[in-house]
């Protein structure tokens, strides 16, 4: 699906969630996360000649593959806390939708560790400490 008709979907899933909304609430709620699941799919599937892409240049800059598997693995905390967070927001929910922000950053924190340690250890190394220990 391209962009045109992405665009074109939300705007149509829009004017019948402002007609539904009113009367059938739940009916609203449950096109909001149809549209939004269908809207996300088509984009995943979109972008995946990028993910492709990027996962080559990042093997031809030398980073191995548990580095690649981080940085993916770390974008699809962030796309899964907002997807998340928009849906908690929606329902109003805005403190909820706080606290799950809260915890991706941490999950992305805590999957990422692996990284900054051998930062440092290579820091370390370049100034004569010898790493980290």
């Amino acid at each position: 699906m391209e962009l045109l008709q992405i665009c074109g979907l939300a705007a149509v899933a829009v004017a019948l969630n402002a007609v539904l909304r009113d009367r059938h609430p739940e009916y609203a709620f449950v096109l909001s996360l149809l549209t939004g699941l269908l809207i996300l799919g088509s984009a995943l599937l979109w972008a995946a000649p990028l993910f492709q892409r990027l996962h080559s240049l990042l093997e031809a800059a030398g980073a191995g593959p548990a580095h690649v598997q981080i940085l993916f693995k770390a974008l699809g905390l962030c796309l899964v806390t907002q997807i998340a967070c928009d849906a908690c927001r929606d329902l109003g929910e805005r403190g909820v939708a706080a606290r799950v922000e809260t915890a991706g950053k941490l999950a992305v924190l805590l999957t990422s560790l692996p990284l900054f340690e051998e930062i440092l250890q290579i820091a370390g190394e370049l100034i004569g400490r010898g790493g980290l220990g």
